[in-house]
């Protein structure tokens, strides 16, 4: 899961939704010094790429990429999956993705020193470029993995998975609209489990 699935899943805290979008920045046990809200989300998070990770229709998407992709397929998926996600907004959400895309972004703002330097660092390219958005169109993605590609300094040409992407599309349409929903039960318990 990218971005954007990662904010949907932590549900209404502010707070839970910031530490599960910063949580790839933070290592380990490093997390214990943020508020308790904040660390909740990152355990959140954590358990989000868990499942994830090990579920077998996700592992089923990201097959079909791994041979040209290699590491980098669960990467492409994450984004895939995201773009799913938005397309499909309307049902999962009564708030317009745009909406639901600026109060984030506002929440970031807000919130700006409490974000890891890793993240104040990629947020500017994130709101110039409205990625939250951008995820609901082939052309939005395009630039998205365009994007990817100079973060990971060009190892592998991820922009290229357009064309895995086109020609397996409902496919992973399908795959991804079966895993989310046991991914929605699983995030509905986990919060349930942190918050005691």
């Amino acid at each position: 899961m990218n971005f954007l699935a990662h904010i949907y899943l932590s549900g209404d805290n502010d707070l839970v939704k910031i530490g599960n979008f910063m949580a790839d920045s933070i290592r380990g046990h490093s997390y214990d010094i943020y508020p308790m809200e904040i660390q909740k989300g990152i355990l959140l998070h954590r358990s989000i790429d868990s499942f994830t990770d090990m579920h077998p229709i996700y592992r089923q998407s990201k097959h079909r990429l791994h041979k040209k992709y290699g590491h980098y397929s669960g990467v492409i998926m994450d984004i895939f999956y995201d773009h799913f996600l938005a397309k499909n907004w309307s049902t999962y959400s009564d708030v317009k993705l745009e909406v639901y895309a600026d109060t984030f972004y506002h929440l970031l703002k807000e919130h700006y020193e409490i974000l890891t330097d890793k993240v104040k660092s990629m947020i500017p390219y994130m709101f110039a470029r409205n990625w939250l958005v951008s995820y609901a169109t082939i052309d939005g993605l395009q630039m998205i993995m365009f994007h990817m590609d100079h973060r990971t300094k060009n190892r592998v040409d991820m922009h290229e998975s357009m064309v895995e992407l086109q020609q397996f599309y409902s496919e992973f349409e399908q795959e991804f609209t079966l895993f989310f929903e046991e991914l929605r039960q699983h995030c509905a318990d986990k919060l349930k489990e942190l918050n005691g």
